[in-house]
């Protein structure tokens, strides 16, 4: 372990959506950065994480580095650091960035508390990092230890249930209705926060067969090379609808975009589901009284969400005592960690005494002789460092380490030895 633990982050709670969009990274941005950052830094350890929220960098250094290696996420994206720096926060203790990590991997720090994407999210950081050889025995153990920490929340807390953001729960309630409608064809309308959240969720459970329209098409025509759907003239989206099953708006506007006599109007009448997420409507409530027209207006959708979000509060006690579990064992095979090159070379060193006392020796030995010989003074040398081990064991939990390895050290002039 080379280095202490520590992480910057520019989140939703400082950044604001148009910063956090254009300082979001791909995974070749990703790779590109850990190579800058191992270059410049010599940093071996390092998990870059970036999402629609967040985009944090976790490093092991002994250096305070958080603002140069801002600097390198800045010109990775083409902006300057200090446009920046007042939406960042450096966590440069390694017990607060260690449990930081723990908590945003658990979704404790999710814009929606418990966000069921942020696990994979968080599986996609760690391979990128290891496909750039950036996970040392570091990283590997911590997170292993945050997929198991995962794993035990979805099991035994109800921290994930429900659907807790209104964009989730808006494409939850669509998937109540899908098995009436075979290849059904999605339309999205507007891509505010709210609308971007809907494709985005669109995306991630899957679906492909969706389109969307915004006032602004070329922020969707950009967007959809990521999520990769079709895009349509906001301009033409009246006489668009009537080709969609299903659809869901977050336009903003003062009077109802679809109508009454729009959907009257449709020559050939099916069932269609219109979901509006807007704030004053855009699709009108007398929709409904048409047969074969079913609208769930925000209220509905925002009573599922209420719902999801007291359950999943009422679980953060357990999941903060699961957290609090794992960081007690990650804690103690950190500690260990630090006294791990003592050992070795402690090892190395008396070894290296034995070997040299053996060659001694070994010319006036027979082949036979030779043979217990060294394994006896092998079994000898294993009971005399089992003391030194447990006692260096020891001295990680009383937090008394660096003493006992100071001492080892000058006995046994172990800088010298190769760890």
């Amino acid at each position: 372990m080379t280095g202490q633990f520590k992480a910057i982050s520019i989140s939703f709670k400082k950044a604001p959506l148009e910063l956090r969009e254009h300082i979001a990274l791909n995974e070749g941005e990703v790779k590109s950065l850990l190579m800058r950052i191992k270059e410049v830094f010599s940093v071996n350890e390092a998990l870059v994480l970036s999402t629609c929220n967040r985009t944090e960098i976790y490093f092991l250094s002994n250096e305070e580095i958080g603002e140069q290696m801002l600097g390198l996420l800045a010109a990775e994206k083409g902006v300057s650091s200090k446009d920046l720096a007042p939406y960042c926060d450096f966590i440069y203790d390694e017990d607060k960035a260690v449990r930081y990590l723990f908590e945003v991997a658990t979704g404790l720090h999710s814009q929606v508390v418990g966000d069921i994407q942020l696990p994979n999210q968080i599986k996609h950081a760690y391979q990128w990092c290891a496909d750039m050889e950036m996970a040392g025995p570091y990283l590997h153990r911590l997170m292993h230890t945050v997929f198991f920490v995962n794993k035990r929340v979805f099991q035994e807390t109800g921290f994930r249930d429900g659907a807790a953001s209104t964009s989730y729960a808006a494409v939850e309630t669509i998937e109540s209705f899908l098995p009436l409608l075979p290849n059904p064809k999605i339309l999205v309308l507007g891509l505010g926060e709210m609308g971007q959240d809907v494709a985005m969720t669109l995306h991630d459970k899957g679906y492909q067969n969706f389109t969307v329209s915004n006032r602004t098409k070329s922020k969707a025509e950009e967007l959809s090379k990521s999520l990769e759907f079709d895009v349509i003239d906001f301009e033409n989206i009246l006489s668009e609808v009537h080709r969609f099953d299903i659809i869901i708006s977050s336009v903003r506007t003062e009077k109802p975009l679809i109508t009454l006599d729009l959907v009257q109007s449709f020559k050939h009448q099916s069932v269609k589901y219109f979901v509006d997420l807007s704030v004053p409507r855009s699709i009108d409530q007398a929709i409904e009284d048409v047969a074969g027209m079913v609208v769930y207006d925000l209220d509905e959708i925002q009573q599922k969400t209420d719902q999801a979000l007291e359950s999943r509060k009422a679980s953060i006690p357990h999941v903060s005592q699961i957290i609090d579990e794992a960081l007690q064992d990650f804690n103690k095979w950190s500690d260990q960690m630090v006294v791990s090159p003592t050992i070795h070379k402690l090892k190395g060193a008396l070894e290296q005494i034995r070997k040299d006392e053996m060659a001694k020796y070994m010319k006036s030995l027979s082949e036979e002789e030779a043979a217990k010989v060294d394994k006896i003074t092998t079994s000898m040398m294993q009971k005399i460092i089992k003391l030194p081990v447990l006692q260096l064991k020891a001295a990680c939990k009383r937090g008394e380490a660096e003493t006992l390895i100071d001492v080892l050290n000058d006995l046994f002039n172990l800088e010298k030895v190769e760890a």
